[in-house]
């Protein structure tokens, strides 16, 4: 096979596979991390985030809010939305403050995508061991969103059903037969642009905090 056709279909694979180009900088140190720890007073859950193409159907990228009993983070393998304010180390984003967490859904829910949320609570232990395998997953190439955010899910106990899947779709179609899960779809009409909206929100927390 030729180079150009070679590239050309591993071009289509990863469209197909969906997430993002990462664009995330140089990682935060592990003291900003740890500054930003924020501990939600819910229940210990875990929730994961599908962000769906409104013309074609298609998956565009998987990520997944783990709020265990020590801090709640979001890893986000292969993310495009990052904010200064928010560190990050190795595809796991820190201080996911409830601000925080509403605008990382908004973030992604725009007119051309809309979020697939599906939450459910797990023990503790099974939280917290979700939190150090997303600590050691990252960071994730590009188009290995669903796939890494899979390899972490069939390792926890109550989700040995999961299976490897490197496609979004699929990985929520799995999620969505675990017993206890709570399924919304956020949509906005956001402009397309991501930076415009992370812009903004860092001008807000910029004058009012977090």
């Amino acid at each position: 096979m030729k180079l150009r056709s070679l590239a050309l279909v591993v071009s289509a694979g990863l469209a197909l596979a969906g997430c993002a180009v990462n664009t995330a900088g140089p990682d935060s140190s592990p003291e900003e991390a740890a500054a930003a720890a924020y501990q939600h007073n819910g229940p210990t859950a875990l929730t994961l985030y599908t962000m769906v193409n409104n013309r074609t159907g298609a998956g565009a990228h998987t990520s997944l809010m783990i709020n265990a009993p020590s801090q709640r983070v979001v890893f986000d393998p292969a993310g495009s939305v990052r904010l200064r304010a928010v560190p990050e180390v190795n595809d796991v984003l820190y201080g996911i403050t409830p601000r925080v967490k509403r605008f990382y859904e908004g973030a992604h829910a725009r007119k051309t995508y809309h979020v697939r949320i599906q939450r459910i609570e797990v023990p503790p232990e099974v939280a917290e061991r979700a939190l150090r395998m997303a600590q050691q997953e990252g960071p994730v190439a590009s188009a290995r969103c669903a796939a890494s955010t899979s390899h972490i899910l069939s390792q926890l106990p109550g989700f040995e059903n999961i299976s490897g899947t490197w496609y979004p779709l699929k990985l929520s179609e799995q999620f969505s037969k675990l017993p206890g899960v709570e399924q919304s779809v956020l949509r906005e009409n956001d402009d397309d642009d991501k930076a415009i909206a992370i812009r903004e929100f860092e001008q807000e927390l910029a004058q009012g905090g977090q």
